[in-house]
């Protein structure tokens, strides 16, 4: 996927900000696949006999997993210039998610940091990943590296001045 115009850059967020994500089911074929990827075969996630024996008493998602989807539902919300995931500064796990819940990603911008004369920024982001009930099953805080528009600015050629007075030579008072 590349960037649209509809993609924020750094330099469009401010602190304070919040969005929210559409909604995703997560289903068995998820949690098995998951399992299957990862190795994580534990009878918590994919074995429902197992599970009756359990304070859940059906299978939970793992937990990485709810995790994963969160990161993908975060792609847009909001919609923006991502360069890289820095890291994971805290992350908390709250409430199981179950076969048939669907999450959403809350996302706030608790800080931005300029960096390399605005040519990117680094955000720092809280996460709360909800359920159908509102309930936090999930919650976070991560770091990404955002393009800003200095970097667009210096790509297309410009000398980087605001308007054409700027670019006009300085007038010479007669002597």
């Amino acid at each position: 996927m590349s960037y649209t115009a509809m993609h924020l850059y750094f330099d469009d967020v401010q602190v304070g900000q919040e969005w929210e994500s559409l909604g995703r089911t997560v289903t068995e074929a998820d949690i098995v696949n998951f399992a299957g990827i990862s190795g994580d075969f534990n009878p918590i996630h994919v074995d429902h006999e197992f599970c009756k024996t359990t304070v859940f008493r059906r299978p939970i998602a793992h937990g990485m997993l709810v995790l994963a989807m969160g990161s993908g539902l975060g792609l847009m919300c909001p919609p923006i210039r991502t360069l890289a995931f820095m890291g994971i500064k805290e992350w908390k796990f709250l409430e199981p998610v179950f076969m048939g819940d669907t999450i959403r990603m809350r996302t706030k911008i608790l800080e931005k940091q300029e960096r390399s004369r605005g040519k990117r920024g680094v955000i720092t982001w809280q996460r709360w990943i909800v359920n159908q009930h509102n309930k936090i099953a999930e919650e976070g805080i991560m770091v990404t590296l955002v393009e800003g528009r200095a970097r667009r600015t210096q790509e297309s050629g410009s000398n980087g001045l605001d308007s054409e007075a700027e670019a006009q030579e300085p007038e010479t008072k007669p002597s």
